[in-house]
């Protein structure tokens, strides 16, 4: 029977973006603590040599997913507008083409990481007590990273057409295969292969194709709008002009992900310079602000889905509306995530550092200088999802770039004499600030309604139809 569509063009805005966000929220939330379990499991089965091993190797994993995660928002949007336009044949030939392109490059990345994984983590300074479970642990994920590739942009494929909740039950699936194969294959339980650190990789192949397997069948069992038949399957080769699209408009969003995880590379480093009491002091904040942002980056993700839709539709009127509901729930759910952390941060750190730990009064007064951060930076996520869902993407970049580093990084490093520590906890709600006043006057200005797509005719160029497509998603604040 085929599933109900979501047609985010109508009705309450408010109720509907809600309910959009929650299940996002919900799958953000399971990613980390999936990440978080496999490195408990890591660290007390295997040591602190093959925590770092797994460390190095998830590095190259996120640069990577970048990419394609650029690549993914590019075709949600598209996908998002050629619904609103009710195009289902143009929303499948985007989706069709962004799977056709990201499984040959995966099928790329995950040859080439296999020869080439010796010089990538000797290139990573990867230390010399890590390098052999660092190899064994590299080798493995790169076989997974082409399913988890294409199950990250199954999933967002969903989402741009309205279905939020078929990612969630699915990402319930994934980090239930994941966290609890890695037991199994590390320590060879119930007559499984004993891998050691490869077996933590081994679970997350078995878990992503498992997984990518499930949302295909799923995807036609419930013929789901994104589901290619017949004729429909030459879409997978990708066309010229849709790559073009998806390429153009998706590398300045996978490039965001490099600013953000640069940014947060440099601020380790100054940090680091304040000793070990601050630097744990730091990474404990680190793991806070994790959940601080998620509910931003939900409502981000369910703004840029919901605009997509209604801009194809040609409904102005509701993307302000949008845009206004995304305001206020990023204030409501951010704040409260932040008041909580304030007020119940000491136990939680504790669990980390020990009620007597030198270092826990200065991650308490890094917490109450920057955790507010997150609301701006959260307000900010909302305009860049919205002006993204039309085409909009160079000028999010530049603004990102220019408050994390001119800003952020500047600010940190010229008033560290004066302020000492506090200069760089300081520098986050500076830069944050700085990024919504340059977001808001970018909304305001109107200039990114300019990209908005106008119906064309069928028997126009596909690159005509689809040059106004753009992705909003979900962004990583740098902690």
């Amino acid at each position: 029977m085929p599933a109900p569509r979501r047609d985010l063009t109508q009705g309450n805005i408010s109720r509907a973006l809600l309910l959009f966000a929650l299940p996002t929220l919900g799958s953000n939330i399971l990613q980390s603590l999936n990440g978080s379990i496999n490195a408990v499991w890591v660290g007390r089965f295997l040591g602190e040599d093959a925590l770092a091993a797994t460390s190095n190797a998830n590095i190259i994993m996120f640069l990577l997913f970048g990419i394609v995660f650029g690549f993914g928002m590019a075709a949600t949007v598209l996908v998002g507008q050629a619904m609103g336009r009710r195009d289902l044949d143009s929303a499948r030939r985007a989706f069709g083409s962004a799977i056709g392109l990201v499984a040959i490059g995966a099928a790329l990345v995950a040859g080439l990481g296999w020869v080439f994984a010796p010089r990538i983590l000797d290139l990573l300074a990867t230390p010399a007590g890590a390098m052999p479970l660092a190899l064994a642990y590299m080798r493995v994920i790169f076989l997974a990273a082409p399913a988890g590739m294409l199950m990250t942009l199954i999933m967002m494929g969903l989402r741009g057409v309205g279905d939020a909740m078929t990612p969630l039950w699915f990402m319930v699936v994934n980090v239930v295969l994941d966290a609890g194969l890695n037991p199994v294959f590390i320590l060879g339980l119930g007559g499984a292969p004993r891998m050691g650190i490869a077996g933590s990789a081994m679970a997350t192949v078995i878990a992503n194709y498992a997984t990518v397997i499930g949302l295909v069948a799923i995807v036609y069992l419930r013929d789901l709008p994104v589901r290619l038949r017949g004729r429909e399957l030459g879409y997978l080769i990708p066309a010229r002009a849709l790559m073009r699209t998806i390429v153009a408009k998706g590398l300045p969003m996978g490039a965001q992900m490099f600013v953000l995880s640069f940014a947060g590379l440099t601020m380790v480093g100054l940090v680091n310079r304040l000793g070990v009491e601050t630097a744990a002091a730091y990474g404990v904040s680190q793991q806070l602000w994790t959940y601080i942002q998620m509910p931003a980056m939900a409502v981000g993700a369910a703004v840029s889905a919901m605009a997509a839709q209604n801009i194809g539709a040609g409904a102005w009127d509701r993307v302000a509306g949008i845009t206004r509901a995304g305001i206020l729930y990023t204030l409501l759910l951010t704040g409260t995530m932040v008041a909580a952390v304030l007020l119940f941060d000491r136990p939680v750190m504790e669990l980390f550092l020990g009620g007597d730990s030198p270092a826990l009064p200065i991650a308490r007064h890094i917490q109450l200088i920057s955790s507010w951060n997150f609301m701006l930076f959260g307000l900010t996520m909302v305009l860049f999802a919205t002006v993204r869902a039309n085409g909009a993407v160079l000028m999010p970049l530049a603004i990102l770039g220019f408050a994390l580093y001119p800003v952020r990084i500047g600010f940190a490093l010229a008033l560290q004499p004066a302020l000492g520590a506090d200069a760089l906890w300081w520098s986050f709600p500076v830069s944050s600030a700085v990024a919504l006043l340059l977001a808001a006057a970018y909304y305001r200005s109107g200039h990114w309604k300019k990209a908005a797509m106008a119906p064309i005719a069928p028997e126009q160029a596909e690159e005509e139809a689809l040059a106004g497509g753009e992705p909003a998603g979900r962004l990583q604040p740098t902690g």
